[in-house]
């Protein structure tokens, strides 16, 4: 890539966290039996009159304030016209010319370098139904059957400048945003589920130069995997053709998991082709200043700020300030057990380490975990109070997430109580130093190093439980004798 350099711009489709659609009163449950949470409304039958879910609006305005948007006072909705099976009324119910929030930025580190994502606009849109296909893919299907449970719920699409240079660049972002939406409570972000999507323009240009090239977009892409790995094939597809003097079709593509390819599906359509037109069913959003100002008041503390309160409250190292903060609950459950330990960067080292490695493993997030902040806090206390080795407490708690037991119920259980008497420590010791007489004549020769291995056998004998920092002490107190 070094002739070259890609343009990149995303947008990403949110489902709000609603009771009930954007339009009508009908339930937003996922996984209910298809078609049955559909009314006139938002299938679109003639007569029915749409009315404007307050609380959706609500959380487009919590959301552009979380990326820095200016909301506009007064923004409108427009009809879409496209026709597809999925949606009932052939046109969608969008905002096109005023949107409900527009000029928003994302900051970003990557590989320690700033960068900011321009947010062109955010907008508030109706979610058209779903359609289930034969084949593993649209375009290996013979027929689709179509379910209109989710026609009608509420987005929000969020549409970034070409800003994005790379891949990771845009995956990097795509996690950024997912970490707004969650700490904000706008969207529960559930891939899986439908309800985080994203389309992705792409393409390239020589180089050092400004004018942007012929773009292709992906649709639909349903995982940050995807997202990377198909913007990684297009950088490459249309390098091929521009190298040989081929020419990039401006094209909507498919991405194809199991193959790593695009395919194309049409022809790009540009917004006129969509026909937009005031929607004359619904009145202007008119938004008093001091209702932004109220929702404002109301955001939780963002990840940016609270990983900048991490470092500087607890004395962290930027590392352990991202990763803590990567998710709202993730922090929480940090700073809970921070306030019961009191040792803010030994509680990261245990989070970051054993918590999360447990909860990888186990494909299981944080608020899931069958061990919550204070029962770590009380096997942490443990481990200073030398009633466990910090060996052992990893056992301890591995104990813990599969059985549901306190840390001081298992350590009985298991005999696993460390020993820090001296009369107890000292008959191993000697023991150890009877069977090893070359490392003990290298320690008194001078070899400290030599130290760590009768320290280890101790702890052998011991089968862990002896305390190591009290071992080593009294391994060097008999023999400099």
């Amino acid at each position: 890539m070094a002739n070259w350099e890609a343009v990149i711009g995303l947008e990403v489709h949110a489902e709000l966290l609603t009771k009930a659609k954007v339009f009508c009163g009908c339930s937003t449950d996922f996984g209910s039996i298809p078609n049955s949470q559909v009314c006139p409304v938002c299938m679109g039958l003639p007569g029915a009159l749409p009315v404007l879910n307050r609380q959706a609006v609500d959380l487009a305005i919590r959301t552009g304030l979380a990326l820095q948007c200016t909301i506009n006072n007064v923004s409108k909705f427009d009809r879409k016209h496209y026709f597809y099976p999925d949606l009932p009324k052939a046109y969608q119910t969008s905002q096109d010319d005023m949107p409900i929030c527009s000029n928003g930025v994302v900051e970003l580190s990557l590989e320690d370098t700033p960068r900011r994502i321009g947010i062109e606009r955010v907008h508030l849109e109706e979610e058209a139904g779903k359609s289930i296909h034969s084949g593993d893919s649209i375009m290996s299907s013979s027929h689709s059957l179509l379910d209109y449970n989710r026609a009608g719920i509420p987005l929000i699409e969020i549409v970034t400048k070409p800003d994005i240079r790379s891949p990771e660049e845009a995956r990097s972002f795509l996690e950024k945003l997912k970490t707004l939406l969650e700490y904000t409570e706008v969207s529960d972000c559930k891939m899986e589920e439908g309800s985080l999507r994203c389309d992705a323009n792409i393409s390239l240009r020589p180089a050092g130069t400004s004018t942007l090239g012929v773009k292709a977009e992906i649709k639909n892409l349903n995982s940050f995997r995807a997202v990377q790995r198909a913007l990684e094939f297009e950088v490459e597809r249309q390098k091929h053709i521009l190298e040989n003097q081929g020419t990039v079709l401006p094209e909507t593509r498919h991405w194809d998991e199991a193959k790593g390819m695009t395919f194309s599906m049409r022809s790009k359509v540009k917004a006129a082709d969509y026909r937009y037109l005031p929607d004359p069913n619904l009145y202007p959003i008119e938004i008093d200043t001091s209702r932004i100002e109220a929702i404002r008041a109301a955001l939780p503390e963002l990840p940016d700020a609270k990983r900048k309160r991490f470092i500087a409250e607890y004395g962290l190292p930027d590392y352990d300030g991202e990763v803590l903060t990567t998710s709202r609950e993730l922090a929480e459950y940090f700073e809970a057990c921070v306030q019961e330990v009191g040792e803010p960067k030994l509680v990261s080292n245990w989070v970051m380490g054993e918590v999360l490695r447990w909860l990888k493993a186990h494909d299981m997030e944080i608020n899931a975990s069958p061990v919550g902040p204070g029962e770590l806090a009380a096997l942490i206390k443990l481990v200073q109070a030398d009633a466990v080795s910090n060996i052992i407490a990893k056992d301890v708690l591995a104990e813990m997430f599969a059985s549901g037991k306190s840390p001081e119920q298992i350590i009985d259980e298991k005999g696993w109580r460390q020993v820090s008497d001296a009369d107890s420590l000292g008959e191993m010791i000697d023991s150890v130093l009877a069977e090893h007489p070359g490392p003990v004549a290298d320690v008194r020769g001078g070899k400290l190093q030599a130290i760590g291995f009768l320290v280890g056998q101790v702890m052998k004998a011991s089968k862990g439980k002896a305390n190591p920092q009290k071992v080593n002490a009294m391994i060097r107190e008999k023999l400099q004798d």
